[in-house]
């Protein structure tokens, strides 16, 4: 298991989100919702540890990417959840606060990597023009 603050967090939400939905269930009987929530609020967890193994740098900014998105899907929910007082607003406000947290990780994580992947080809092309300078 990756020891990362984003997938610390990622994880902690994720519980928090199967234990919102198991009440959901069966206190309020909403599942159509609920379904929804559980799908995007495991999903950036989730997408984080596929990230682990990404194939290749932009593999491994999909990922994220995709876990930003399901992220601030998530969000759309609890927004929803709460409008339609499925959620009360402490309840709204720790989840909330708990999933922009990650949608931020997420956003500083993607934005290292891209720099870091513009730096390398960066370097690379350096390398190729200064080789074919020796060469002439």
């Amino acid at each position: 298991m990756k020891n990362s603050i984003l997938s610390e967090k990622a994880f902690a939400f994720a519980v928090k989100i199967v234990r919102l939905v198991q009440r959901l269930q069966s206190e309020r009987k909403e599942f159509v919702l609920s379904r929804q929530i559980l799908k995007s609020g495991t999903s950036p967890g989730a997408n984080d540890r596929e990230a682990e193994f990404a194939q290749s740098k932009k593999d491994f900014i999909s990922k994220l990417s995709i876990g930003l998105k399901e992220a601030n899907e998530t969000l759309y929910f609890l927004e929803l959840l709460r409008a339609t007082d499925y959620i009360t607003k402490d309840e709204f406000e720790s989840l909330y606060k708990d999933c922009g947290e990650i949608k931020g990780i997420f956003i500083s994580s993607i934005r290292t990597a891209k720099i870091n992947a513009l730096k390398k080809k960066s370097f690379a092309i350096i390398i190729f023009h200064f080789s074919l300078f020796f060469f002439i």
